[in-house]
């Protein structure tokens, strides 16, 4: 538990006030008190986790539950509106910005975000449904993905089209 807290806090450039810092602490501790035997022990801790979460969740705006899977040096950029679901499985290096959604597209339908390795998601960004985002992936800002976005692709727009990266190079040149 305590290396990843270094990790994401060294990912926050060693910044105590940024509130993703915040948010990953009490994550990293919902998901140690699993391990926790026995069931004995892991009542309390489970309690002072759910204050922990609901405090988090007040003073951050970030909605990340310790059933979510995060991997390594995950960075929250910016305060508020981030919503994060259970079933939602993240790995290293991702960046997340104010206003993303990660979860299900309907309530009673299975099936949440699987976000690559270093991917990147623009501010007010919606991933919905069982979709994969490919590692190096880019989501545009406001972006609403619901299909598979390929490793080191773009996607931008409602619902957000896909750019492959030759294309991407090709309309900066």
């Amino acid at each position: 538990m305590f290396e990843r807290i270094r990790e994401d806090f060294a990912a926050h450039q060693r910044d105590p006030w940024r509130q993703g810092v915040w948010a990953l602490v009490v994550y990293r501790f919902g998901q140690w008190r699993y391990r926790v035997r026995p069931a004995l022990l892991r009542r309390p801790l489970s309690l002072v986790y759910k204050i922990l979460k609901i405090g988090a969740q007040i003073t951050t705006g970030i909605d990340l539950p310790c059933e979510t899977r995060v991997g390594r040096r995950l960075v929250i950029e910016h305060f508020g509106g981030i919503i994060v679901s259970g079933d939602t499985v993240i790995g290293d290096d991702v960046t997340l910005r104010h206003g993303v959604t990660l979860g299900l597209r309907r309530t009673g339908i299975p099936g949440a975000p699987v976000i690559g390795n270093g991917v990147d998601v623009g501010a007010g960004a919606k991933i919905l449904g069982p979709v994969r985002i490919g590692d190096g992936a880019v989501i545009g800002a406001n972006a609403v993905v619901l299909c598979d976005v390929p490793a080191g692709a773009l996607a931008v727009g409602v619902p957000a089209r896909i750019k492959l990266r030759r294309e991407v190079l090709r309309a900066a040149a």
